[in-house]
């Protein structure tokens, strides 16, 4: 009975799997990293090459400096934007010489750099003249460059009423509109103060030259593997003006995975000239093929140049202390991500310096990580065996009982 409880006591407490470590010999590319400035904050960008040999959500990224590592922080560069925003108050709205002009009273908003204006109009292209002072009809008034507002709803070309300034902190604005707006349109207007970053993009994959299938114009282009496509930015002939286009996005099956507006504006109306352009798509979708089908209706094909594939750009920050150089490993499938305190408590120094990567190669020491599975998995034929003998032994022992003779 001895040997039976052993197999049984194998079977239960077998080998339970290791945390998984990081170390070099486990990655499978490396990469030199060349310090821009090795007293400050330092920042590198993710490209093809790091994206096409390492996870899809970059967690077995690791820097070392020989074999120490060095903690970083990974950062998207989308685009944000924060405001705070407050109605404004309208005052001494009226016609002056066939023109509407207001006041408008920021209410408590300690600096702005923005308005927009709610208008009962459309079809138009008006002038809006701005000034500021600290008390309505004010003499002295500081003037601020203008600024065109329009709606081209009849063209479906769309609108615009927002008065862009330089950040200022005047209590009252005075604007003055050209002549087609009456005093009866001006229903609102809010004042606020608008952070903005743009996003930064990483150029990736290739698009093939633009084919023209009756009223589509196709463009096919191919995203890297493991790559996270974002965006598609597009070239148009800048002779062509005046347009909006559909478009839409299929994958390699042949499945819409995303659709979008392209447009540009180019309108000289009673002297004022208005442009306004969107040329790109967002796309999130895999890697593989994608068409993008752009519907021209009943107009002119239009003349796109070039097509070219995004990613929204991510950038490894870290503190080289002082190192000219360091060493980036990446391609272990099997390490989960980093968590470093840099991270938790990253904040982004002004003016960091852009390392420079070398060329990505096969790390020489690459030696394999070890298979980390329980001891059940990685030996199932003699659990299989042990088990099967336990079986045979219970087997023979209920046969020797019943062969047996009973006692008397």
């Amino acid at each position: 009975m001895k040997w039976i409880s052993a197999v049984a006591i194998l079977v239960l407490f077998a080998e339970a799997p290791s945390r998984t470590e990081p170390a070099i010999p486990y990655f499978t590319h490396t990469r030199e990293v060349h310090i821009a400035g090795p007293g400050k904050q330092n920042y590198f960008v993710v490209d093809e090459e790091i994206w096409s040999h390492s996870r899809p959500d970059l967690g077995d990224l690791r820097l070392y400096d020989e074999n120490s590592p060095v903690q970083y922080a990974l950062s998207e560069q989308r685009e944000g934007i924060t405001s705070e925003e407050v109605e404004a108050k309208i005052l001494n709205l009226g016609a002056v010489s066939g023109h509407t002009e207001f006041d408008l009273d920021r209410q408590g908003l300690a600096e702005y750099d923005h308005v927009r204006l709610r208008l009962d109009a459309h079809d138009f292209v008006a002038t809006a003249s701005v000034s500021g002072g600290d008390a309505p009809g004010q003499a002295n008034r500081v003037d601020f460059p203008p600024s065109t507002l329009y709606d081209f709803s009849k063209e479906q070309l769309g609108s615009n009423s927002l008065l862009k300034l330089p950040p200022t902190s005047f209590r009252y604005l005075h604007v003055r509109l050209s002549a087609g707006i009456s005093p009866e349109q001006v229903k609102g207007a809010t004042l606020y103060n608008q952070h903005e970053q743009k996003a930064s993009w990483t150029k990736i994959g290739l698009c093939a030259t633009p084919q023209q299938k009756q009223r589509l114009t196709v463009i096919t282009c191919t995203i890297p593997e493991r790559t996270p496509l974002s965006r598609v930015d597009l070239q148009i002939m800048p002779s062509q003006v005046n347009f909006r286009r559909t478009v839409s996005v299929e994958d390699s099956k042949g499945q819409q995975v995303s659709s979008g507006e392209i447009s540009r504006v180019r309108v000289n109306r009673g002297g004022t000239l208005v442009t306004n352009e969107q040329l790109s798509v967002n796309v999130f979708a895999t890697a593989g093929q994608l068409t993008l089908n752009i519907d021209n209706g009943d107009n002119p094909a239009l003349n796109v140049l070039a097509a070219q594939p995004l990613a929204l750009e991510r950038r490894i920050y870290f503190d080289p202390q002082g190192k000219s150089t360091l060493r980036l490993y990446y391609g272990d499938e099997r390490l989960s991500a980093p968590a470093y305190d840099y991270a938790r408590f990253f904040h982004e120094e002004a003016l960091p310096s852009e390392a420079q990567l070398g060329a990505g190669i096969n790390n020489p020491q690459y030696a394999g990580r070890p298979d980390q599975r329980p001891w059940s998995e990685r030996h199932m034929a003699v659990l299989w065996a042990a088990m099967l003998i336990a079986v045979v032994g219970l087997a023979a022992l209920a046969l020797r009982g019943l062969r047996s003779p009973s006692p008397q």
